[in-house]
């Protein structure tokens, strides 16, 4: 008989989150949309691009803190935009002055502008500097079991392979990869990239992810609010499923009626 899963609260940095779902801050139409997609989503954790977002290194210009206050929700600055380890770690240490004295953060490092991979040399490289400088890093990478091995054990209290490109919407492209990770895992593990639908994020999360993190799915959807609502219900569904474990997969029929006792 399988083993029964047994659930555990989702924890970084100390603190646990009711939510599973982490949701981004940009491409919505305005900061009211922004608020209320947000607001649907149940999202605790909200990620922020340090490098196009004012949350308050622009004075007098609209603050995205005014929708999402941090007395609500835990503010997850990320290095969206750097190419290089040295922008990205300046990126996290100007997140961390705004934010007074915020540790927690999403490292991301990208390869090129057209696939928005990430550069998991340069990621590396900023990852070991920003851990010694104290920072709480969870980290965008690459499906590579290898290097997310290699991440949790320079100290990222999370990795977050993608399941497909930035903004794709392709989906889980790639979960035969995620299950090696999350085998291997001595640390949380967050898709982060690819989700498209609802369907995705169920996905990632009847795989054992323990959370998923997205942004263009929702923001890009014709109805953002609605899809936020929607995602958070998908989430909760995944967990579910993977608790539970699901049937075997079969070649041939099986009856679901039981064949004793039938009347002949």
């Amino acid at each position: 008989m399988s083993q029964v899963r047994s659930d555990k609260p989702f924890t970084l940095a100390g603190r646990t989150y009711q939510s599973r779902l982490l949701v981004g801050t940009g491409k919505y139409k305005d900061l009211e949309e922004t608020r209320l997609a947000i607001e649907a989503s149940g999202a605790e954790i909200v990620t922020v691009a340090v490098r196009r977002t004012n949350i308050g290194q622009n004075p007098g210009e609209p603050n995205l803190l005014d929708v999402i206050p941090p007395d609500r929700y835990t503010i997850l600055p990320n290095t969206a935009g750097c190419y290089d380890a040295a922008e990205a770690v300046r990126t996290c240490r100007l997140a961390r002055e705004l934010l007074d004295g915020h540790k927690l953060v999403k490292l991301e490092v990208l390869a090129d502008q057209k696939t928005l991979f990430p550069n998991v040399i340069e990621t590396l490289k900023a990852a070991e500097v920003l851990v010694k400088d104290g920072f709480d890093v969870m980290v965008y990478t690459s499906d590579d079991p290898i290097i997310a091995r290699q991440l949790a054990e320079l100290g990222c209290i999370a990795v977050m392979p993608l399941a497909g490109l930035i903004g794709t919407g392709l989906g889980i492209c790639n979960p035969y990869n995620l299950q090696i990770i999350l085998e291997e895992a001595s640390v949380p593990v967050l898709v982060d990239a690819g989700v498209g639908t609802a369907s995705d994020a169920t996905i990632a999360m009847e795989l054992g992810c323990e959370a998923v993190l997205m942004n263009s799915a929702i923001a890009h959807a014709q109805n953002p609010v609605l899809m936020a609502e929607a995602m958070k219900h998908a989430i909760v569904a995944g967990r579910m499923a993977y608790l539970a474990g699901r049937m075997p997969k079969k070649l041939y029929a099986s009856a679901s009626s039981p064949l004793e006792g039938m009347i002949r």
